[in-house]
């Protein structure tokens, strides 16, 4: 007879995958997403973490840049908001064609579920509002070395700009998801991040800023 604790431990129970359109927003509670607890554990932070690394990016770089030398002070200036203006076109690009790819088979399925369709069926989990230390590390790197070795020292204020402006959009995405809309015009982003969420998620894929959502043509249209 098995009397070992494996066998009395209920098993773990994963999150049923679901497509975009058969996920139901639900504002309590979280999502499993993997068996393994140390897997599953990665998957969620503070959103602190995240804001640390990509503010501290930002600043040492441009830091080392006009310190040795490397970067005069008005093209710092003008890489920083390339750098910025060129995260905001992909955060845009990710959401709309990666995060929302077209769930037509299982693998494509999992991954866009994975990714980003948990946020849409647990939009209030704090903990799932951006990517853990580690991921935030690694993505880091590969940009400092994108940058670096493809535009030069230019590199370092374009990364900048970037982390910059990945920072930002965490630190809005989080405070749409996690507060109420202030009463303010900053609303305004509340509301646009609330069609894409609650009417239909083909529009409004902009969270840091609507540029690209005017420039396309995905902005909600108005009643």
């Amino acid at each position: 007879m098995n009397t070992t604790s494996e066998a009395l431990e209920p098993a773990v129970k994963v999150t049923a995958v679901k497509t975009p359109d058969a996920i139901k927003p639900k504002h309590k509670g979280s999502a499993r997403l993997f068996e393994n607890p140390v897997l599953e554990r990665l998957t969620h932070t503070h959103i602190a973490a995240p804001l640390t690394i990509f503010f501290a990016v930002a600043g040492v770089s441009l830091y080392y840049g006009l310190s040795q030398g490397l970067l005069t002070g008005l093209s710092a200036f003008g890489l920083f908001l390339g750098g910025w203006l060129l995260f905001t076109l992909a955060e845009y690009l990710m959401h709309r064609f990666v995060y929302h790819m077209d769930a037509d088979t299982p693998r494509k399925a999992k991954f866009q579920y994975t990714m980003h369709g948990v946020h849409h069926e647990f939009p209030k989990d704090e903990t799932r509002l951006a990517m853990p230390p580690i991921l935030t590390v690694f993505v880091t790197s590969l940009l400092f070395f994108i940058f670096r070795f493809t535009l030069g020292n230019a590199g370092l204020g374009v990364l900048a700009g970037f982390v910059f402006g990945y920072a930002l959009y965490l630190f809005v995405h989080y405070a749409i998801h996690v507060y109420a809309p202030p009463k303010n015009f900053l609303k305004f982003w509340w509301h646009h991040h609330a069609q894409h969420h609650y009417r239909q998620d083909e529009i409004a894929f902009g969270v840091s800023t609507t540029l690209w959502d005017h420039i396309v043509g995905t902005m909600p249209k108005k009643k």
